[in-house]
C-alpha cells in the first residue's frame, strides 16, 4: 500500500510546493475567480464585509480586489508557502504565511472561498468543516472540490456515501463543476477518521497533479 502522509509531511511534499494551480490567478477573466468559483466576488463584499480566501496563492486577485474596493471591506489570504506579491497590500488585505488546516481566524466571515486549493490539503474534511464554522450567520463557502480524492482505506473513492454525508452536513456539491458551498454558518462533524494523504495520486481533472486524502469509515 502506498505510504500515506500526515498533514506536517505532506507540507514538505514536492506536490504541494510545486502546486501552481493559483499562483498568479486574477480575480476576473478567463482564469479568474469568478469563473472558477462561478460567483460575482466584489457583489459578495459590501461594505464592512469580510472575505476569507484559503491557499490564496501570491495574492494576485486579493490585491486586485482590495485596490477596487478601497478599504471598504476586510479581505484575509491565507498559504502555506508565503510567496507573496512584492507590492504592498492595498488597505484592507492581509496576507498570512500559515497551513490552512492549523491557522485559526479571528471573527467570522462573510465569504469563505478556496481556489484549487482544497487539492493538495491532507484532510480534507476537516478543513471544509473548520470554514463552515468560521462564516457568518448567512455567510457564503465556496470551493473548488474533487469528491473522488477522498478515498476509503482499501482506496476506493468513497464515492455517493460521501455526497450524501455533505449533503446531510449542510454543504452543497456539485458534481459536473466540482464546486462545493455552503450557506450559512454550520459546525459539521464527519464520521471518518482521517488516515493520512497519497501525494503520488498523479494528475486529477485539472490535469494537475493532486493529493488522495484516505478515511476511515
Amino acid at each position: 500500500m502506498t505510504r500515506l502522509l500526515n498533514d506536517k509531511e505532506l507540507q514538505r511534499s514536492s506536490v504541494v510546493a510545486n502546486c501552481t494551480m493559483n499562483r498568479e490567478r486574477s480575480l476576473t477573466g478567463s482564469n479568474g475567480y469568478g469563473r472558477e468559483l462561478g460567483i460575482d466576488v466584489l457583489a459578495k463584499l459590501p461594505a464592512g464585509a469580510r472575505w476569507l480566501d484559503l491557499c490564496c496563492g501570491t495574492g494576485r486577485a486579493l490585491h486586485e480586489a482590495a485596490a477596487l474596493l478601497e478599504g471598504a471591506a476586510e479581505i484575509v489570504g491565507v498559504d502555506l508557502a508565503g510567496h507573496f506579491m512584492p507590492a504592498p497590500p492595498p488597505p484592507g488585505l492581509t496576507l498570512v504565511a500559515a497551513s490552512v488546516t492549523e491557522w485559526v481566524p479571528e471573527g467570522r466571515f462573510d465569504l469563505i472561498t478556496s481556489v484549487h486549493g482544497l487539492h493538495y490539503l491532507g484532510d480534507k474534511l476537516a478543513v471544509l468543516a473548520r470554514a463552515a464554522s468560521w462564516l457568518c450567520d448567512d455567510g457564503l463557502l465556496v470551493a473548488n472540490f474533487d469528491a473522488r480524492s477522498i478515498r476509503a482505506a482499501d482506496g476506493t473513492p468513497l464515492g455517493r456515501r460521501l455526497t450524501t454525508e455533505l449533503e446531510r452536513q449542510g454543504f452543497t456539491y456539485d458534481t459536473t463543476r466540482r464546486r462545493i458551498s455552503m450557506q450559512g454558518r454550520q459546525e459539521p462533524t464527519f464520521p471518518y477518521r482521517f488516515l493520512g494523504a497519497d501525494d503520488t495520486a498523479g494528475p486529477n481533472y485539472t490535469g494537475q497533479p493532486a493529493v488522495d486524502s484516505f478515511y476511515e469509515l
